[in-house]
């Protein structure tokens, strides 16, 4: 089920993955580069449902409207604090997930919204290259229970590159920033995304 939601951003939309009975509520959205149908999404919105998480792919207003570059993070954040109503409507506990700067979003609005956590898949701790230019602060800053999961190779910060803090973090062996793998990586893309789904499902469950 796709539902469209007008924010002061515009427009956005929400696909709906819904579990038969749920516990939980993800909604997960996508990076400045592409939009839900990027491979670690789809593979949480297949597998979550069929153990009581129910997914939320959310579409930013600036893609709904077939724009190519994403707006300034403040905007982006005016598009999610407009969706929240929408995916917590149910009253179950949600979680606040994204992809690159959609997991910035998550973790910049996780306390406000009252999220129950936040999911940062291939968060971009800095520009590739850029080290310096850390986004460190925003990571640490979300107040809630956290999961990174991150791609080995992603060079916009490998796992060793994050600092301790309090989160979670798991990585995805041989992964750039979407997750892919080489096809001479020692596991194939399948194995990649089941590590992801896995250890979504493992976090998910210490939720409650």
């Amino acid at each position: 089920m796709t539902e469209t939601i007008a924010t002061d951003a515009g427009d956005a939309r929400v696909t709906w993955h819904r579990a038969k009975e749920p516990r939980l509520v993800l909604a997960v959205g996508h990076g400045a580069g592409g939009g839900i149908e990027a491979r670690d999404l789809q593979a949480l919105a297949a597998v979550l449902p069929g153990h009581g998480v129910s997914v939320a792919l959310v579409e930013q207003p600036w893609r709904v409207a077939g724009k190519k570059v994403a707006p300034a993070p403040k905007t982006l954040d005016v598009g999610w604090r407009g969706i929240w109503p929408a995916v917590a409507s149910s009253g179950l506990p949600v979680i606040s997930g994204g992809r690159s700067a959609g997991a910035r979003v998550a973790c910049r609005t996780a306390t406000e919204l009252g999220a129950r956590a936040v999911l940062a898949l291939g968060f971009p701790l800095h520009p590739p290259g850029r080290p310096e230019k850390s986004r460190a602060g925003e990571l640490l800053g979300a107040g809630v229970p956290t999961l990174v999961v991150q791609g080995g190779n992603d060079p916009f910060g490998r796992p060793e590159e994050f600092p301790e803090g309090d989160y979670d973090l798991v990585q995805v062996p041989y992964g750039d920033h979407g997750l892919a793998v080489p096809k001479r990586a020692e596991l194939t893309q399948e194995q990649a995304l089941a590590v992801v789904t896995d250890a979504v499902l493992r976090w998910t469950g210490s939720l409650g």
